[in-house]
């Protein structure tokens, strides 16, 4: 007998026929055998309805009342399912997050879950009962007694961590397509679905707009091991597998308040190779990229930088035993890449040999507003300065001088209280994975650019560290790799993006450090497409196989920037839908039928 948590979205429950169906469906797992919670959305657009209602009574609800208002909501959804369980013969209770257990912080609209006592619920399970549970809500302590709700995705993050708590044997995801497919199949309906996906890989696409699986669910389920399945209400189709790793022994006393970051590692044997003042055209970094991935050359970091004028830096990190093979790469095409060939000051060659990549890692960087902020000021307070920046949902990688790699790795592991980490898993995952998993475009960004930052150590920590404090959370940071002398003082840019709600609000943070840089750029007028892939590690062309399908396209990149795992390229956003289709059909991710999408 397993025990199975199934958690269905609104659209599944979306009317009184649509609960019906779901109930025969909780009914005949039971049937086969199994142990059945049950956690439920609110009905369809009800959430929606209910805002407006509140918009009607006035413009600045308290966020209090609003926690009141829409958890009522999914109660209306539990009291239904039950009456359909009970009407076809299926014995069940409903409970809301409250009776439940769900103990959360007493933060409204966006409380995250600090335990859980399943006591109750295992009771009911004894009695052969199915439990019917509202997702989305907890109550804030046995204390106050005050209803919270878990922000967007909250039934999928109650789901997991109920089944983190129980020790289920499974948690099912049912919505309203087969699984986890390939992109967006609204933006292309040949779509594949994935039999499987890892939970890093799902982190990264999860916070690229796949909107199947909140990132907080996915991230309970990596930190717990929780066996996580995504499948579609109306079919019996396997669906989609997420694969978490072998978790580490955890308490699930303040379950959501995990450590952000559960990883510090470091690479002391990479070689830093930039292309100075390359001319800002489509088709520069498929050309590079193409040629060194035709020599075989497995490249780490890639950054492009904002450009400058006509012009842009792209700088790549090897490991060192192939640097000397990846510079004659770069010296030989560099005249190709120049306007004219004769003109040297263009794609100007320069490489570094003593540095080193130190990375904080952790599915809880997330949404936490901070994270990049806090690693920067580390390494400032111990006079590391920071020469390249690269970053995704799950990693801020910083390139460093050689000579201070220990002591990098030493502030940061106490820091964030942990102890250096390997990539071995990586590794092994690399092995088995395809090299590109899928494909996710975000068009809701802006790209901030801080002009002639001075290149000392600190600035990047007072950058995002205000930006912190200002509750505005970063997406791609870029430092560049040119080094500018203005006034006797070397400077770097330093290029993010957030999201295009927040970008009036972080320039108008960064105003009190105007006297630190020259000038700030805000362009609203982006997309990022990204590829997710686990087995991209080790193997050389990836990268060149992206860029090359932009470029085939005439689209320019404006920003590039990389992890083991992910490369994502900022680009001009009407061309972003493009892209994400070029880019789809040059890693042959289409599926064989069209996916069926409910309006």
């Amino acid at each position: 007998m397993a025990l199975i948590v199934q958690k269905y979205g609104g659209t599944s429950v979306g009317s009184v026929e649509r609960i019906q169906t779901v109930a025969q469906r909780i009914r005949k797992t039971v049937q086969q055998g199994n142990k059945v919670v049950v956690v439920v959305s609110a009905m369809g657009k009800t959430t929606d309805t209910l805002v407006g209602l509140a918009q009607e009574i006035t413009p600045n609800p308290s966020r209090r009342e609003m926690d009141m208002l829409l958890s009522t909501g999914e109660q209306v959804t539990i009291a239904l399912m039950t009456m359909a369980l009970q009407e076809i013969g299926q014995t069940a209770t409903s409970l809301t997050g409250a009776q439940v257990g769900i103990v959360t912080e007493a933060e409204h609209s966006r409380a995250r879950i600090l335990s859980i006592k399943p006591d109750r619920i295992k009771h009911h399970l004894d009695q052969g009962e199915v439990v019917v549970v509202a997702g989305f809500q907890g109550i804030s302590s046995r204390e106050n007694l005050e209803i919270t709700t878990l922000g967007r995705g909250g039934s999928d993050t109650s789901a997991v961590a109920l089944a983190a708590s129980l020790k289920a044997n499974f948690c099912e995801i049912y919505t309203d397509v087969p699984g986890i497919l390939t992109t967006d199949p609204r933006l292309v309906p040949s779509a594949r679905l994935m039999e499987e996906i890892t939970c890093d890989e799902m982190l990264e696409l999860a916070s690229l707009g796949a909107k199947v699986l909140h990132p907080r669910a996915v991230e309970i389920a990596r930190n717990y091991g929780v066996s996580l399945v995504v499948r579609s209400s109306w079919s019996d189709a396997p669906g989609t597998h997420v694969i978490s790793p072998i978790p580490k022994p955890r308490s699930l006393e303040g379950l959501e308040l995990t450590k952000a970051v559960d990883g510090v590692e470091f690479d002391g044997e990479q070689g830093k190779i930039a292309l100075l003042r390359v001319p800002d055209r489509p088709g520069i970094a498929a050309r590079l990229f193409g040629e060194i991935a035709h020599q075989q050359v497995d490249v780490d970091l890639i950054i492009q930088s904002i450009h400058d004028g006509n012009s842009n830096d792209i700088a790549f990190t090897v490991v060192k035993n192939v640097l000397n093979k990846a510079e004659a790469v770069a010296e030989a095409i560099a005249p190709v890449l120049r306007s004219t060939p004769s003109n040297s000051t263009e794609a100007e060659v320069m490489v570094e040999t003593g540095v080193a990549k130190v990375s904080i890692a952790g599915a809880g960087m997330i949404g936490r507003p901070g994270i990049a902020a806090k690693m920067f000021k580390t390494l400032a307070a111990a006079k590391i300065n920071i020469e390249m920046i690269s970053t995704s949902e799950v990693k801020v990688s910083c390139v460093v001088a050689q000579k201070d790699g220990d002591r990098a790795i030493s502030v940061l592991c106490e820091a964030f209280d942990l102890q250096l980490s390997s990539n071995t898993a990586a590794s092994q995952t690399a092995a088995t994975a395809p090299p590109v998993r899928g494909v996710a475009v975000d068009t809701k960004q802006a790209q901030i650019a801080i002009r002639h930052v001075k290149d000392k150590p600190g600035m990047a920590a007072g950058i995002f560290g205000v930006l912190a404090d200002n509750n505005i959370s970063v997406d791609t940071i870029i430092q560049s790799q040119r080094c500018r002398i203005l006034a006797g003082t070397p400077t770097r840019d330093i290029a993010f993006t957030v999201a295009q709600e927040n970008a009036q609000a972080a320039c108008e943070a960064l105003k009190s450090l105007s006297e630190s840089f020259e000038e700030m750029i805000v362009d609203e007028d982006i997309a990022k497409v990204s590829i997710v892939g686990a087995g991209m590690v080790g193997q050389p062309g990836v990268a060149a196989k992206f860029f090359t399908a932009l470029a085939k396209e005439k689209i320019n990149i404006k920003m590039i920037a990389t992890s083991e795992i992910k490369i994502s390229c900022v680009v001009p956003q009407e061309e972003g839908v493009k892209a994400l289709k070029a880019v789809h059909d040059a890693f042959e991710l289409a599926g064989i039928e069209t996916v069926e999408v409910p309006a």
